[in-house]
């Protein structure tokens, strides 16, 4: 079973890698909006989803 090291993980008794959790890919995890401004089908969407 693998493991997913949102700090990036290190070896033995290594202090916390990156301050903030990131993605398998390196992007910020947390906090971060990950859609983009102005898309195409924002005058689509009417009411937010609750």
């Amino acid at each position: 079973m693998t493991c997913r090291h949102p700090h990036g993980g290190g070896e033995g008794r290594a202090p916390i890698g990156r301050k903030k959790p990131t993605t398998p890919w390196g992007y910020p995890a947390l906090g971060r909006r990950s859609r983009k401004r102005n898309k195409y089908s924002d005058s689509l969407i009417l009411r937010r989803r609750k």
